[in-house]
């Protein structure tokens, strides 16, 4: 098959409600759609004639680094701080350094394919994790590979989140507020795009004190805002045919939510029936500020994920261009 036709076959998707139910549990399901022996999911959506054309969404020039620093927030979910120790080399002629302890997804990340299963142990596309753990499958380092190049839409909720309780709390963003600050953009989704949706968590979480973050930090009590865990905003990101997500708060959907149903972990679902990428602690509140001020909301969005070889996360590693 022609390079050409390869892209034409990757930018083809089914609706979600063509989607055939073959996933655990009769969920919808899209492995096999990439072939039996995909490893990036829908990053396949971003072919050569996706950068091309993003690459024209670049056109005010100012770029933006989209990442942390790796020990801004206190790590949550039982991860542990990163520890940095300088070495002196060759009699204070030259200096090394160390990092232990790091998380990659204790800052501002990406969620491999390998990182949630879909149910009754099978991750995206069906595999299993003895071929996450002997041979790397569906792991980053498949991303990695390639790097992400695409374009990148800011969609801002910050206002209706800080409406509603704050990012702190168990705000539900909804199909209806994402399709808003679509419609405030005046953009229309192409495949192989990644949403930037801005919360306003990080903004909020520069705001408090210790008393508030190690809460945040404890499994137990913490709470954030984030997507609203139904169908309605699975499918919605689905037939928006977006390769990926990337948000600013530490769990891409609202924290906690429900404990049971279809839908009840969105990473269950879009990572590993859908196979759709999620970044999460993205420092996107400068960029949303300079889209708002140039009332332009398309960027160049670049992202070199970790080649390290059966990794499960990866620093996001990104950069916006305006």
């Amino acid at each position: 098959m022609s390079h050409t036709r390869q892209e034409a076959k990757a930018r083809i998707l089914p609706d979600y409600a063509q989607l055939p139910l073959e996933g655990p549990e009769g969920a919808r399901t899209a492995w096999g759609l990439f072939g039996s022996d995909d490893q990036i999911g829908l990053l396949n959506l971003i072919d050569s004639s996706t950068t091309r054309n993003a690459v024209k969404s670049a056109s005010i020039g100012t770029s933006f680094a989209l990442s942390i620093a790796g020990d801004e927030v206190l790590p949550m979910f039982d991860r542990a701080a990163p520890e940095h120790t300088v070495l002196t080399r060759q009699n204070g002629l030259g200096l090394d350094d160390r990092f232990d302890t790091v998380y990659p997804q204790s800052a501002s990340h990406w969620d491999s394919l390998a990182h949630a299963a879909a149910g009754d142990g099978k991750f995206y596309n069906g595999t299993t994790p003895a071929e996450i753990n002997d041979d790397g499958a569906i792991c980053i380092h498949h991303w990695g590979a390639r790097g992400i190049a695409t374009r990148g839409i800011v969609l801002d909720v910050s206002d209706v989140v800080a409406a509603q309780g704050g990012p702190g709390s168990q705000v539900s963003i909804t199909v209806d507020d994402l399709e808003a600050a679509r419609q405030a953009t005046g953009l229309e989704y192409a495949a192989g795009d990644i949403l930037l949706i801005r919360t306003g968590f990080l903004d909020w979480y520069r705001s408090i004190g210790p008393t508030e973050r190690e809460s945040l930090a404890d499994r137990s009590t913490i709470r954030s805002c984030g997507l609203d865990r139904s169908e309605n905003m699975v499918e919605y990101l689905w037939n928006a045919h977006v390769a990926g997500i990337a948000m600013d708060n530490p769990t891409a959907e609202v924290w906690p939510g429900q404990s049971s149903g279809p839908c009840a972990s969105l990473h269950r679902v879009l990572i590993g029936l859908l196979g759709m990428a999620i970044g999460e602690l993205w420092n996107l509140d400068a960029l949303a500020a300079a889209c708002q001020t140039e009332d332009k909301y398309d960027v160049l969005l670049v992202s070199a994920p970790t080649t390290m070889v059966g990794a499960i996360g990866s620093p996001a590693n990104a950069v916006a261009i305006l």
